[in-house]
């Protein structure tokens, strides 16, 4: 109910801009949608192997979610083979509309009493997913251009989000001064990602200055 509620407003506003964002749009219910189904995975396996709330945060859920996420995009580069610059935005886009369904949805079952503690880990949990989807998408778009590559090197990415996502899971798992350290961890990989990719850039990219 709460994703046909959020996807039926998006869609509208899709149609009305034309094909040119169809593409942003359906990448964000894809994400929305891959994270409604890992609730349900989830909470399957949870029932299968009788876990506690701590295993099933810290094992069950970031395997389960990673996939999910992998599997749009995987259909995506199958059917449509896109250039690697059409990869990293699919999977950023995914993964931005994982966390913003799993914000809502956290937001729905725990209410709005401590709103300060709601921003953080709005921002803390979006940053997550966008680095675990950049991780994969990014490298992607170095390894589907190599078929001998595309198996060992997909599953490769798929472990790396995972454990990262695990990492970030398990000190959430704690309670205290190490949940904020665990949201603030994937908001600064984003800020480190983005300033060094700029110095990188100004170092290596700086146009030669042509002599007089």
């Amino acid at each position: 109910m709460f994703f046909v509620c959020i996807a039926a407003p998006l869609l509208l506003t899709a149609l009305c801009l034309g094909r040119g964002y169809l593409r942003f749009f359906l990448f964000s219910f894809g994400g929305m949608g891959s994270c409604m189904l890992s609730d349900y995975v989830n909470t399957f396996l949870v029932a299968c192997y009788d876990a506690s709330a701590f295993n099933a945060t810290a094992e069950i859920a970031p395997v389960v979610e990673e996939v999910m996420k992998l599997l749009p995009l995987l259909f995506y580069l199958a059917i449509f083979e896109p250039k690697p610059r059409e990869i990293k935005s699919a999977v950023l886009t995914i993964a931005a509309g994982f966390a913003t369904f799993e914000n809502i949805c956290y937001l729905i079952e725990h209410g709005v009493e401590n709103l300060e503690f709601l921003l953080v880990r709005g921002f803390g949990t979006g940053a997550m997913h966008i680095v675990c989807g950049a991780i994969i998408g990014y490298g992607l778009a170095y390894v589907w251009q190599r078929g001998w590559l595309r198996a060992a090197g997909t599953m490769g990415l798929l472990g790396t989000s995972i454990i990262f996502h695990a990492i970030y899971n398990l000190l959430i798992a704690y309670e205290g001064q190490v949940q904020y350290i665990a949201y603030a961890l994937p908001v600064a990989s984003i800020l480190l990602c983005t300033v060094g990719n700029k110095v990188v850039k100004h170092i290596f990219l700086k146009p030669k200055s042509t002599e007089q």
